[in-house]
Protein backbone atom coordinates (compact mmCIF):
# COMPACT_ATOMS: atom_id res chain seq x y z
CA UNK A 1 0.00 0.00 0.00
CA UNK A 2 1.39 3.77 -0.98
CA UNK A 3 -1.00 5.60 1.33
CA UNK A 4 -1.64 9.12 -0.17
CA UNK A 5 2.07 8.92 -1.77
CA UNK A 6 1.29 7.15 -5.29
CA UNK A 7 3.48 9.26 -7.51
CA UNK A 8 6.64 8.41 -5.08
CA UNK A 9 8.89 6.10 -6.88
CA UNK A 10 8.44 2.51 -4.71
CA UNK A 11 12.05 1.96 -3.81
CA UNK A 12 12.89 5.63 -2.94
CA UNK A 13 10.33 5.84 -0.72
CA UNK A 14 11.14 2.56 0.92
CA UNK A 15 14.24 4.15 1.57
CA UNK A 16 12.67 7.19 2.59
CA UNK A 17 10.70 5.52 5.40
CA UNK A 18 13.55 3.29 6.92
CA UNK A 19 15.60 6.23 7.20
CA UNK A 20 12.83 7.61 8.98
CA UNK A 21 12.46 4.79 11.29
CA UNK A 22 16.39 5.20 11.85
CA UNK A 23 16.04 8.55 13.00
CA UNK A 24 18.36 9.64 10.17
CA UNK A 25 15.77 12.80 9.35
CA UNK A 26 16.01 15.30 12.01
CA UNK A 27 15.50 19.02 11.44
CA UNK A 28 15.75 21.56 8.42
CA UNK A 29 16.69 20.42 4.89
CA UNK A 30 16.69 16.42 5.70
CA UNK A 31 12.96 17.14 6.95
CA UNK A 32 12.11 19.35 4.01
CA UNK A 33 13.39 16.65 1.36
CA UNK A 34 11.44 13.81 3.57
CA UNK A 35 8.09 16.12 3.17
CA UNK A 36 9.20 16.85 -0.51
CA UNK A 37 9.50 13.20 -1.33
CA UNK A 38 7.03 11.24 0.58
CA UNK A 39 4.27 14.11 -0.49
CA UNK A 40 2.70 15.44 2.90
CA UNK A 41 3.81 17.02 6.16
CA UNK A 42 3.41 15.44 9.54
CA UNK A 43 0.20 17.57 10.58
CA UNK A 44 -2.80 17.11 12.05
CA UNK A 45 -5.23 14.68 9.71
CA UNK A 46 -8.62 15.31 8.47
CA UNK A 47 -11.72 14.71 9.89
CA UNK A 48 -12.56 10.84 9.25
CA UNK A 49 -9.33 9.73 8.60
CA UNK A 50 -6.99 7.75 10.73
CA UNK A 51 -3.75 6.75 8.88
CA UNK A 52 -1.15 9.35 8.28
CA UNK A 53 1.11 5.61 6.22
CA UNK A 54 0.41 2.35 5.70
CA UNK A 55 3.00 0.02 3.80
CA UNK A 56 2.95 -3.54 3.05
CA UNK A 57 0.16 -6.16 4.05
CA UNK A 58 -1.89 -4.45 7.46
CA UNK A 59 -5.32 -5.62 8.33
CA UNK A 60 -7.29 -4.36 10.49
CA UNK A 61 -10.21 -6.36 11.75
CA UNK A 62 -9.35 -9.38 9.33
CA UNK A 63 -9.62 -7.05 6.36
CA UNK A 64 -6.74 -5.58 4.20
CA UNK A 65 -6.18 -1.90 5.25
CA UNK A 66 -6.52 0.72 2.92
CA UNK A 67 -5.37 4.31 3.57
CA UNK A 68 -9.12 5.29 3.27
CA UNK A 69 -9.74 2.77 6.64
CA UNK A 70 -10.84 4.19 9.74
CA UNK A 71 -9.54 2.78 12.77
CA UNK A 72 -11.57 2.98 16.43
CA UNK A 73 -10.90 2.29 19.76
CA UNK A 74 -12.03 -1.20 19.31
CA UNK A 75 -10.00 -2.59 16.36
CA UNK A 76 -7.58 -5.15 15.84
CA UNK A 77 -4.37 -4.22 14.08
CA UNK A 78 -1.63 -6.62 12.43
CA UNK A 79 1.17 -5.75 10.11
CA UNK A 80 2.80 -8.31 8.87
CA UNK A 81 6.48 -9.06 7.96
CA UNK A 82 8.02 -6.01 6.23
CA UNK A 83 4.84 -3.89 6.94
CA UNK A 84 4.06 -0.84 9.11
CA UNK A 85 1.32 1.55 9.68
CA UNK A 86 1.44 5.08 11.69
CA UNK A 87 -2.24 5.91 12.57
CA UNK A 88 -4.30 7.67 15.38
CA UNK A 89 -7.13 6.83 16.79
CA UNK A 90 -8.77 10.33 18.81
CA UNK A 91 -5.88 12.04 20.59
CA UNK A 92 -3.57 8.84 20.65
CA UNK A 93 -1.45 7.92 17.77
CA UNK A 94 0.67 5.01 17.08
CA UNK A 95 3.62 3.37 14.87
CA UNK A 96 2.85 -0.47 14.61
CA UNK A 97 5.89 -2.39 13.38
CA UNK A 98 6.53 -5.35 10.92
CA UNK A 99 4.85 -8.99 12.21
CA UNK A 100 2.88 -7.05 15.68
CA UNK A 101 -0.82 -7.68 16.68
CA UNK A 102 -2.69 -4.98 18.35
CA UNK A 103 -6.01 -5.17 19.93
CA UNK A 104 -7.68 -1.72 20.93
CA UNK A 105 -10.49 -1.59 23.88
CA UNK A 106 -12.74 1.18 24.86
CA UNK A 107 -15.42 1.81 27.34
CA UNK A 108 -16.03 5.60 26.53
CA UNK A 109 -16.80 4.98 22.29
CA UNK A 110 -15.08 4.81 18.97
CA UNK A 111 -12.04 7.29 19.98
CA UNK A 112 -11.33 7.35 23.39
CA UNK A 113 -8.80 3.91 23.89
CA UNK A 114 -8.88 3.15 27.38
CA UNK A 115 -6.66 -0.76 26.85
CA UNK A 116 -4.47 -1.94 24.48
CA UNK A 117 -3.20 -5.37 23.64
CA UNK A 118 0.50 -5.72 22.43
CA UNK A 119 -0.19 -9.64 22.03
CA UNK A 120 2.91 -9.57 19.64
CA UNK A 121 5.09 -7.14 17.71
CA UNK A 122 6.54 -3.42 18.93
CA UNK A 123 4.20 -0.41 19.12
CA UNK A 124 5.42 3.00 19.56
CA UNK A 125 2.51 5.42 21.30
CA UNK A 126 1.54 8.77 22.06
CA UNK A 127 -0.77 9.48 24.43
CA UNK A 128 -3.33 11.77 25.31
CA UNK A 129 -4.40 13.23 28.96
CA UNK A 130 -6.70 9.85 29.71
CA UNK A 131 -5.62 7.06 31.57
CA UNK A 132 -4.83 3.74 29.51
CA UNK A 133 -3.84 0.48 30.20
CA UNK A 134 -1.23 -1.65 27.89
CA UNK A 135 -1.06 -5.25 28.02
CA UNK A 136 2.34 -7.12 26.52
CA UNK A 137 2.39 -10.82 26.99
CA UNK A 138 4.55 -10.55 30.26
CA UNK A 139 3.62 -6.89 31.48
CA UNK A 140 0.86 -4.02 32.52
CA UNK A 141 1.65 -0.93 31.92
CA UNK A 142 -0.96 2.19 33.64
CA UNK A 143 -0.22 5.39 32.23
CA UNK A 144 -1.30 9.02 31.69
CA UNK A 145 -0.01 11.54 28.78
CA UNK A 146 2.80 9.61 28.15
CA UNK A 147 5.29 8.87 25.35
CA UNK A 148 5.74 4.35 25.49
CA UNK A 149 7.55 2.17 23.59
CA UNK A 150 6.97 -1.56 23.99
CA UNK A 151 7.91 -4.98 22.20
CA UNK A 152 5.96 -7.85 23.80
CA UNK A 153 7.77 -11.55 23.13
CA UNK A 154 6.72 -14.65 24.98
CA UNK A 155 9.68 -14.62 27.47
CA UNK A 156 9.82 -10.55 28.08
CA UNK A 157 8.24 -7.34 27.66
CA UNK A 158 10.75 -4.71 26.74
CA UNK A 159 8.75 -0.76 27.80
CA UNK A 160 10.81 2.57 27.31
CA UNK A 161 8.74 5.02 29.07
CA UNK A 162 10.12 8.06 26.66
CA UNK A 163 8.26 10.96 28.49
CA UNK A 164 5.86 11.09 31.30
CA UNK A 165 4.84 8.37 34.66
CA UNK A 166 4.03 4.32 34.11
CA UNK A 167 3.33 1.68 36.20
CA UNK A 168 4.87 -1.53 35.62
CA UNK A 169 3.77 -4.46 36.88
CA UNK A 170 4.65 -8.48 35.44
CA UNK A 171 1.78 -10.55 34.58
CA UNK A 172 2.29 -13.58 36.38
CA UNK A 173 3.64 -11.57 40.14
CA UNK A 174 1.89 -8.44 40.47
CA UNK A 175 4.12 -8.12 43.42
CA UNK A 176 6.96 -6.99 41.31
CA UNK A 177 5.82 -3.41 39.93
CA UNK A 178 7.58 -0.39 39.54
CA UNK A 179 7.16 3.12 38.76
CA UNK A 180 8.62 4.98 35.92
CA UNK A 181 9.40 8.82 35.83
CA UNK A 182 10.60 9.72 33.10
CA UNK A 183 11.84 12.79 30.98
CA UNK A 184 13.27 11.44 27.84
CA UNK A 185 14.14 7.73 27.68
CA UNK A 186 15.54 7.71 31.19
CA UNK A 187 14.30 4.07 32.50
CA UNK A 188 14.02 1.10 30.13
CA UNK A 189 13.11 -1.88 31.43
CA UNK A 190 12.59 -5.90 30.73
CA UNK A 191 9.68 -7.42 32.57
CA UNK A 192 10.77 -11.28 31.90
CA UNK A 193 7.82 -13.96 32.10
CA UNK A 194 10.11 -15.51 34.42
CA UNK A 195 12.91 -15.25 37.02
CA UNK A 196 14.09 -14.81 40.91
CA UNK A 197 11.72 -13.15 43.54
CA UNK A 198 12.31 -9.50 42.81
CA UNK A 199 14.07 -9.54 39.82
CA UNK A 200 11.86 -9.98 37.29
CA UNK A 201 11.56 -6.17 36.27
CA UNK A 202 15.26 -5.14 35.48
CA UNK A 203 17.10 -2.40 33.46
CA UNK A 204 17.11 -2.49 29.69
CA UNK A 205 19.13 -0.35 26.77
CA UNK A 206 17.29 2.34 25.24
CA UNK A 207 16.68 0.91 21.56
CA UNK A 208 14.77 0.54 18.32
CA UNK A 209 12.73 4.11 18.58
CA UNK A 210 13.40 7.08 17.84
CA UNK A 211 13.23 11.32 18.67
CA UNK A 212 11.93 12.04 15.63
CA UNK A 213 9.26 8.97 15.32
CA UNK A 214 7.61 10.45 18.50
CA UNK A 215 7.74 13.86 16.97
CA UNK A 216 6.21 12.88 14.10
CA UNK A 217 3.31 11.05 15.81
CA UNK A 218 2.74 13.73 18.09
CA UNK A 219 2.44 16.25 15.07
CA UNK A 220 -0.35 14.25 13.93
CA UNK A 221 -2.73 14.79 17.19
CA UNK A 222 -1.32 18.29 17.86
CA UNK A 223 1.17 18.56 20.22
CA UNK A 224 5.39 18.50 20.83
CA UNK A 225 7.42 16.25 22.61
CA UNK A 226 8.00 17.85 26.24
CA UNK A 227 11.95 17.05 25.44
CA UNK A 228 11.61 19.57 22.53
CA UNK A 229 10.11 22.49 25.07
CA UNK A 230 11.98 24.31 27.38
CA UNK A 231 9.88 23.82 30.78
CA UNK A 232 8.72 20.55 29.50
CA UNK A 233 5.06 22.19 28.37
CA UNK A 234 3.54 18.92 27.00
CA UNK A 235 -0.07 20.51 26.00
CA UNK A 236 2.07 23.24 23.69
CA UNK A 237 0.76 23.20 20.21
CA UNK A 238 2.66 21.73 17.91
CA UNK A 239 5.08 23.45 15.11
CA UNK A 240 4.04 24.25 11.86
CA UNK A 241 6.98 22.61 10.20
CA UNK A 242 8.43 19.23 10.77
Amino acid sequence: MKGNTEDVDPVRRSLLVKMLAAGAFTTGWARKAMTEALGKTPGMLPQGKSIYSLDGRVLVNNQPATPDTLITATDTIETAEESRIIFVVGQDAFILRERSRLELGSAGGRLVINTLRVLSGKLLSVFGKSEHTVHAVTATIGIRGTGLYVESEPDQSYVCTCYGTTELQAIDDPSQHETIQSHHHDAPRYILASGAAGARIRPAPFKNHTDQELELIEALVGRVPPFVLPGDSYATPRRTEY
